[in-house]
This record gives C-alpha cells, structure tokens and sequence, in this order.
C-alpha cells in the first residue's frame, strides 16, 4: 500500500505543485488521475471522499494541483499566488497532466493503466492530453468543456485586455479579484490545433465517459451533448444535478453527495467494462 499526501511534482516552467498519490492493498493495476477545473483544486469539497471510493475498489488514485492554479506548496487551497494564476494558460495544464504521468512512472508501478477523470475545464483538459499521450487508457468528463475558444470575450472587452494585459475574475468563495493575463488568449491563439477539444474527441481510440448535470449551470448541458455527440457515445445525464454534482467546499460530512456518489458509480461501472 502507498499513500502519499501533499508529495510534489515539478509542473510547467518547472513550477513545483502538490500531489496525492495513493496506491490500496487490493491495487487493481489501474490508476485514476483526477484533473480539477477553474479555480479548482485537489482538496476542493469532496474530492477526498471520490478518492476513497475508488481505491476502495481496488484503483490507484491521483490528484494534484495544476501548477499554475494560484495555489503554493505551502497553501495549496487559497490561491496566494495572484501572478502564478494570472499566467496560467490551457498549454501549461495540459503540460502539467503529461508531467503527473512522467511521476507517477517515476513512482515504478508495473503494467499499470492510467485512466483519466477531469471535472469541468479539467474534463476538456483530459480530453486533450488523451489525444496526445498514448499512457492514457480511458477518459471520463465530469461536466466537461466542449471547447476554449468560446470562454474568451470578443470585441470591445479583447481589445481592452489586450491594451491592458490583463483582466480580473472573481473568486466567489476567496472573494479575490484574481488577474487573468493577456497571455492566456495568446496561447490559446497559438496552439488551436492542439487545444481544439473537438478534434480531440473526432480523433481518439480510446473509450470515454462523458457525464453532465442536467442543472449545470457553469457548464450547460449542451456541453456534455457535444463532446459525446462527436464522440459517438450515449450521454450519461444525472437529473437535477449542478455543476459540481451536489457538493461544497468545504464538505464536512462523511458520504459524498448523493448527486456525485451517482456519478462515481457510472464512472465505476464504466472502468468495469473495459476490462
């Protein structure tokens, strides 16, 4: 058994950010890697609690911060980082994804499979790296993206962030203004093919998972329609569920959300058939 808890790992631009890593008694040979979204981190609401529901099953876990979520090896929840969140692009996490494949190999767990699971810009994140690393078994969107380029403003609000170099989006539950920089759009200008999450689902030979709260909010439903219509697979839909399928932070009870634990099972049951 391994069960290693805020270790750290060297992301993009050799940034070091934390990671968990937990291997049970009963280790299946099949490790999950869990991607968080926006604003997100590994510790975030019940997180913790998905964790122990799949290594109870027998699978490895991992779940880290993306190096450049504003978090630090000291404080990886409260974003006390402004500029690392500011210079954060969709190329950097990407990166980082390929780099917490490059540790966990470096940890020397044998015949293993990586299977990936990515919540809201995460999921469209694993969607990405999946067409890129040929270490990735499966992928499972948990109220995915469907694509980047719709998230930028256009027009007048571009042109003044570009005159600015910089933007601010408030972090609800931190109340920070956080800076978003101009750099961000200009990656994404200069990576669209490799950032494009519609090629990527045209594109990928592997089996994945798309599912989505029906009372998403953040990402809507037409979302999670689209990345499983181009991907040709059934949409698993949990009625009635939001963008985080139930949960809060912080999550002080014992049991996940009724709304998540559903979709643990669906992603459980669909880990099952691919064996």
């Amino acid at each position: 058994m391994v069960n290693q808890k805020n270790k750290s790992y060297l992301g993009s631009n050799n940034r070091e950010s934390l990671i968990d890593f937990e291997i049970p008694n009963n280790f299946n040979q099949e490790i999950i890697v869990f991607i968080h979204g926006f604003m997100g981190f590994k510790d975030w609401g019940a997180w913790n609690l998905v964790q122990d529901f799949f290594t109870k099953k027998g699978f490895g876990f991992c779940k880290f911060n993306l190096s450049h979520n504003g978090g630090t090896i000291e404080n990886g929840i409260d974003f006390p980082d402004e500029n690392a969140f500011g210079s954060n692009t969709y190329s950097k996490e990407l990166n980082d994804v390929i780099s917490v494949l490059n540790w966990i190999d470096s940890q020397k767990i044998s015949n293993q499979k990586n299977h990936l699971i990515g919540h809201s810009r995460g999921g469209g994140i694993a969607l990405l790296a999946a067409k890129i690393d040929k270490r990735i078994s499966s992928v499972t969107s948990w109220a995915g993206i469907s694509d980047i380029g719709s998230r930028f403003p256009s027009g007048k609000e571009l042109e003044e962030w570009k005159k600015f170099g910089v933007r601010y989006v408030q972090n609800g539950r931190t109340k920070q203004n956080l800076p978003q920089f101009y750099l961000l759009y200009e990656d994404f200008i200069q990576n669209q093919d490799k950032l494009n999450i519609g090629k990527a689902c045209e594109n990928l030979k592997i089996p994945v998972c798309i599912i989505h709260g029906s009372n998403d909010t953040s990402v809507p439903l037409i979302e999670g329609e689209l990345n499983a219509n181009r991907l040709n697979i059934p949409l698993q839909i949990i009625e009635n569920a939001d963008h985080v399928f139930g949960a809060t932070h912080p999550w002080n009870l014992s049991e996940l959300p009724i709304d998540l634990k559903k979709v643990c099972r669906i992603t459980l049951d669909h880990l099952k058939t691919l064996n």
